[in-house]
Formats: C-alpha cells, sequence, structure tokens
C-alpha cells in the first residue's frame, strides 16, 4: 500500500529538535586550494557532527567541510582539501 498525502503525519517541532535546516551562524574560513576567506553558513540543525562538500567561492576547487558542535553549542570548524 502506499501513502497518500493525506495519509502522512505532517511534520512539527518535535521533528526537528535541533533546529529548522535554516542556517543561522556564520563563520569565516580559509581555503585549503587557493588560501582565501570564505563565509560558511551554519545549521546545529544537520547534528552534533557533519561533514560535507563546499566549493571555494574564489577557485571553485572543492574541500571537506567538517562541523562539530560541543555540548554548549559552540562550532570547531575544519576544511580539508577534497581528494579525488
Amino acid at each position: 500500500m502506499i501513502a497518500e498525502p493525506s495519509d502522512l503525519d505532517p511534520p512539527d517541532e518535535d521533528d526537528f529538535p535541533l533546529g529548522d535546516g535554516t542556517a543561522d551562524d556564520a563563520v569565516l574560513v580559509v581555503c585549503p586550494h587557493c588560501g582565501e576567506a570564505n563565509e560558511l553558513s551554519l545549521d546545529p540543525g544537520g547534528g552534533s557532527e557533519q561533514e560535507y562538500v563546499e566549493d571555494c567561492t574564489v577557485c571553485c576547487r572543492p574541500w571537506r567541510v567538517i562541523v562539530r558542535y560541543g555540548a554548549d553549542g559552540s562550532a570547531d570548524v575544519f576544511t580539508e582539501p577534497l581528494e579525488g
């Protein structure tokens, strides 16, 4: 049986306890390729440990972003060249 849209439980605040997916904080990081500063928007709603790929806004080369949130809500952000 395929669920019809009316059969689905709509999401509520309990479905997104850490945030709503909207980035609410920004940090400056340095591109590991060209050394230029890039602004990243952080989203604590993505979980306490996050890893994703971002392209440099200057040289357009990809790099890995690693974000770890502490219990106090602070974020440690690391970047590294994307191996490929």
